[in-house]
């Protein structure tokens, strides 16, 4: 019996994916378990395996559309079903326009005619240019991949009456998607489709809707590209125009939707980090030996801030102005954003932060950063951040003002701690200078939901939590 495979549900915040690529195809084998597709959702792509074993009879969505959780996306015969019945969908194309072209033919002329030209001549005629932009799906000679089509592409391609001989395909093995079909319309290609049928003798009578399918005739030029990519942009002799990954993409859109839904404020302190920095010198060679890893600021201030939300839980909340809420989460996820080596930037929740002490939080981070630069993110990974740390310093920055991870309402920048002079007070209460530890940190924050008062005082408590706390208690 055929087993129907949908969109599975790949995390608990996920209601979405985008196929990305198809390991099979109409009429292949495949076992239970094997790869039959690859899913992206959000920043995160998986693979998706077969739930039983059999023949893929059809593929109900192409690569590049995007699909709600629980979406039909394939269908697998069951091992008994013969190869030929499975493999019907790749032959449908060639089969459907013979035993009923005329009248659609007549229907679709009547439609596209800006007006009548010359007498009816036989019907046989209208027959043939009809059919004549669906030849492609006829397997052509040399080029099996043309005969598997997703209905969605014979669908545009007969709405638009486009030639998919012209159309490029850019999917797995050459494969004519979506995208590929929307390209060739919006490039003027079906424009030769048009002046085809055109020819052909149309009825007495033209309705007055199809003025408006005459004027791509002369982009009918174009249509020997599949789409226009770098002749869209300004280039220089020398210039190298690169497809942008679907990670960057991500991230350009997340970033705009931030800055377009947020009130975007930059608040920064200063801060003396001698006391951390003796703790680290004294422990860092017996850590290093111990965990593997260096200890690094980032727990210290991880540590500090996790205080810092208790204290001022209005930071550690999401916002929503359209339905007029304000969630203020009792519990810190704390998200840790992670450079995946100049490639992109991800930020990885550490849930259920407020209950770990510094040792905990520095192996969280270490984890983390290790299973995203690896490549082993799961969706649930990138989920759930009630409030962000980015951490520019070991870079070098001087100052930070980074964007919001919305709904969140704040994010906290850490910056490179470096050698300065600064006044201290001695042991009698007098002033002297000296040379320590000093960084900063920048907070930038959401004005809709709190005011700058709490984001000073949020930052000094943080401050305040640095330099005074006793540190060794937390590594003992």
């Amino acid at each position: 019996m055929p087993v129907t495979v949908s969109m599975p549900q790949l995390g608990e915040t996920v209601t979405e994916g985008t196929i990305l690529s198809w390991h099979k195809q109409p009429g292949d084998e495949i076992a239970e378990d094997e790869i039959l597709l690859e899913i992206s959702t959000d920043k995160v792509d998986t693979e998706v395996p077969s739930p039983a074993a059999g023949i893929v009879k059809e593929i109900l969505v192409p690569e590049g559309e995007t699909v709600e959780v629980g979406a039909a996306l394939a269908v697998i015969a069951s091992p008994g079903e013969d190869a030929g019945e499975a493999a019907a969908p790749a032959e449908e194309p060639a089969e459907e326009p013979e035993p009923e072209p005329e009248p659609d033919a007549a229907a679709e002329e009547e439609e596209q005619q800006p007006e009548p030209e010359a007498a009816p001549e036989p019907a046989a005629a209208p027959a043939a240019a009809s059919v004549e932009p669906a030849a492609p799906v006829k397997a052509p000679d040399g080029d099996g991949m043309r005969q598997v089509l997703s209905p969605v592409v014979r669908k545009l391609a007969s709405e638009h009456d486009l030639d998919l001989s012209q159309v490029e395909g850019t999917g797995r093995d050459g494969r004519i998607t979506r995208q590929d079909v929307m390209a060739m319309v919006e490039s003027g290609g079906a424009a030769a489709a048009a002046t085809t049928t055109k020819e052909a003798p149309p009825p007495v009578k033209a309705p007055p809707t199809t003025e408006k399918q005459a004027p791509p005739a002369p982009k009918a030029q174009p249509a020997s590209k599949p789409a226009a990519a770098a002749g869209d942009i300004p280039t220089m002799p020398g210039d190298e125009v690169v497809q942008i990954d679907r990670l960057r993409t991500r991230i350009a859109q997340n970033m705009v939707r931030s800055k377009a839904t947020a009130a975007h404020v930059w608040t920064s302190v200063e801060v003396d980090y001698e006391a951390v920095e003796q703790v680290r010198q004294r422990h860092k060679a017996a850590w290093k030996e111990r965990e593997g890893f260096s200890l690094t600021y980032l727990p210290f201030i991880s540590r500090a801030t996790i205080d810092a939300l208790a204290e001022f839980p209005v930071v550690n909340s999401s916002f929503y102005l359209e339905q007029g809420k304000s969630v203020l989460h009792r519990t810190v996820n704390l998200g840790i954003a992670v450079d995946l080596d100049q490639q992109g930037l991800v930020v990885l929740p550490i849930k259920g932060a407020d209950g770990l002490r510094l040792v905990g939080l520095a192996r969280e981070i270490r984890r983390l950063a290790d299973k995203a630069r690896s490549g082993k993110l799961e969706p649930d990974d990138l989920s759930g951040a009630t409030f962000t740390v980015t951490n520019p310093g070991p870079f070098g920055s001087f100052m930070s003002a980074p964007i919001i991870n919305v709904p969140n309402t704040g994010i906290l920048s850490t910056d490179t701690v470096e050698k300065r002079p600064t006044v201290v007070s001695d042991g009698s209460g007098g002033d002297a200078l000296a040379i320590h530890h000093i960084g900063y940190l920048g907070l930038t924050w959401d004005h809709r939901a709190f005011d700058g008062s709490t984001a000073v005082l949020f930052l000094r408590r943080i401050k305040e939590n640095l330099e005074t706390w006793d540190w060794e208690q937390e590594l003992a």
